[in-house]
């Protein structure tokens, strides 16, 4: 892959903050000398996790305002200060299925959207479920499904669907974990 230098940053702004993401922009120099300005949301890290009982995959259903639809989705979460993507991942699942994995492992960690986001996502893989207590948060609302392995990816890209369930199937069945 070839190396870029970086370009110069003339200026960063942050135009707002909300207690979600912040937003602003850089203004940078391009290679060809020209100015303009990047867009970007800065969002925390978040999880995705690919948990199975050995026969079936746990999704949970929830409406999304932002799109207004509701999904069938792999459990998911923000990463806490502190937290390492299997962590939070484990307490992810925990607090949003009522299951508790005897052991966690990372697939992958990498950037999302990165036209406009700086946002990093980890996709885990957690096993040897034990139900425990859910403690959802106040705006979740969720369902929990047992999808049977074979069937997890076809259930997945059903509409309507999203990035992150889609792509933590794709990883873990890539794994020879599904």
């Amino acid at each position: 892959m070839p190396e870029h230098d970086e370009w110069p940053v003339l200026e960063s702004e942050t135009e707002y903050e909300t207690g979600w993401y912040t937003g602003g922009y850089d203004r940078v120099e391009q290679p060809d000398g020209s100015e303009k300005k990047y867009y970007w949301a800065e969002l925390p890290a978040a999880v995705v996790v690919v948990a199975t009982t050995g026969e079936e995959v746990l999704f949970v259903e929830q409406y999304r305002p932002t799109i207004r639809e509701t999904h069938l989705e792999l459990p998911a979460g923000i990463v806490e200060d502190g937290e390492s993507f299997t962590t939070a991942g484990a307490r992810e699942l925990r607090e949003e299925t009522g299951y508790d994995p005897a052991g966690v492992s990372l697939l992958q960690e990498y950037w999302c959207s990165t036209g406009v986001l700086r946002h990093r996502r980890g996709i885990v893989f957690a096993e040897g479920l034990e139900p425990c207590e859910r403690d959802l948060d106040s705006n979740e609302f969720l369902t929990i499904h047992s999808v049977p392995i074979e069937d997890a990816l076809d259930r997945a890209r059903e509409q309507p669907t999203n990035d992150a369930t889609i792509e933590g199937l794709l990883l873990a069945k890539e794994d020879g974990l599904l």
